[in-house]
């Protein structure tokens, strides 16, 4: 069984083809739970996610108020059943034919942690032309958010930031996870990584949306509790009491 865990806030121009993708996903011999957590839209998204509720293989959880990417995630993490657990944005930038390649290492039982990796010989990871200078900003915040995370614990990752985040539901069992926004996936790599896991980075494709399509990091505030995640989670008890 896959549980695939969809955060949504404010994705009403993409949620339907990330929605029909997603039930159309056939993979032989793994059976598909599409976990849905709705964080109160206020553009018509709720309304568009409830038009899936009751569908075979659909959960829909609707949350009182956005509190944040990682807040949603953790609330479809502790919903999941399945043996495997996929984070899947709803804002189509990346690939839904990446899927069979991220979970054959699962699958054979080569590795328990995937990354999709955005990298494909390039530091670059975003190319959209409409503003060249805030890309150039953005690949190189990226490449020092991540070359941080690789000195300060000891890895050679290239994407650890990535969406594409695969891995068998064991492996989260006593984590203890706190972040509700984008330092989320800073705290679940660093957490799993501590707790002995090295994931393994398959390139999937991807294309980046820009803000005025809805891209939703802030410039100030995000960076601020990504370098908290990077040093607090170095030395504090990654398990629950």
């Amino acid at each position: 069984m896959l549980s695939i865990v969809v955060p949504v806030y404010n994705e009403k121009p993409y949620i339907d083809a990330t929605m029909t993708a997603l039930l159309n996903k056939a993979i032989p011999g793994v059976d598909n739970e599409i976990i849905v957590v709705e964080s109160n839209s206020t553009d018509g998204t709720r309304e568009a996610v409830l038009a899936y509720e009751g569908r075979p293989g659909v959960r829909v959880i609707l949350e009182d108020r956005p509190l944040g990417k990682g807040h949603a995630v953790r609330t479809g993490l502790k919903a999941a059943s399945g043996d495997i657990v996929m984070i899947q944005d709803a804002d189509c930038e990346y690939d839904f034919d990446d899927y069979e390649d991220l979970l054959k290492p699962l699958l054979t039982y080569r590795k328990a942690f995937v990354l999709g990796s955005r990298h494909t010989g390039s530091w670059k990871i975003r190319t959209f032309d409409a503003e060249p200078g805030l890309v150039s900003f953005l690949n190189l915040g990226h490449s020092v958010f991540v070359l941080l995370l690789n000195v300060l614990y000891r890895q050679t990752l290239k994407d650890p930031f990535t969406m594409y985040k695969v891995f068998r539901r064991d492996c989260v069992h006593g984590l203890k996870f706190e972040c509700d926004r984008f330092d989320f996936d800073f705290e679940l790599v660093i957490k799993m990584v501590r707790k002995g896991y090295t994931p393994i980075e398959i390139p999937v494709n991807y294309k980046a949306r820009s803000w005025a399509e809805g891209k939703k990091v802030r410039f100030i505030r995000d960076p601020l509790t990504w370098i908290r995640a990077l040093v607090k989670y170095r030395f504090v008890r990654i398990f629950e009491p």
